[in-house]
């Protein structure tokens, strides 16, 4: 069960990882021992899974990000293991989901050419048995990025 305290640092954390542990237990009215106790049990339930930077995409030569939406036919769990892996390969995919709905699962890519898109869909529908249907969208602008979670830890109870 998380307490205020597991919640605030983990809302720090996702702020800007880069804080001191100093920092942190300040923040949240601790000293160092029992906060870094708190973080390394964060850790190892599995709350905090790494650490890592944002990158801006268009410095990096990604500019353009791609949703693209997947139909299949293909239902059994062996199917499913083999596509998870295939995708898992890509370095373009960021995120990678199975979801309700019309479609069976969403993907955001992050490229640098239009062109990249077009071979990764080309890749795709020759290299995986069962699909029926595959659509990409394209991003024009980015108004808001921020972590997922970060809504959700902060407003959660307690």
């Amino acid at each position: 069960m998380l307490d205020k305290i597991d919640r605030n640092l983990l809302c720090m954390l996702q702020q800007d990882c880069k804080q001191s542990l100093q920092a942190l237990a300040e923040a949240v009215n601790l000293t160092s021992t029992p906060c870094w106790k708190r973080l390394k049990r964060l850790k190892n339930k599995g709350y905090i899974r790494g650490r890592g930077a944002l990158l801006d995409n268009e410095k990096l030569n990604l500019g353009l990000t791609s949703f693209v939406l997947i139909k299949t036919q293909q239902y059994s769990s062996e199917w499913y293991r083999t596509f998870v892996q295939r995708i898992a390969k890509i370095p373009d995919v960021l995120v990678f989901y199975r979801i309700s709905g019309e479609y069976d699962y969403f993907m955001q890519l992050e490229v640098a050419y239009m062109k990249s898109c077009d071979i990764f869909n080309k890749r795709l529908v020759n290299g995986v048995l069962g699909l029926v249907d595959v659509t990409s969208s394209f991003a024009m602008e980015n108004k808001i990025y921020h972590r997922a979670t970060r809504a959700r830890v902060k407003s959660s109870p307690n």
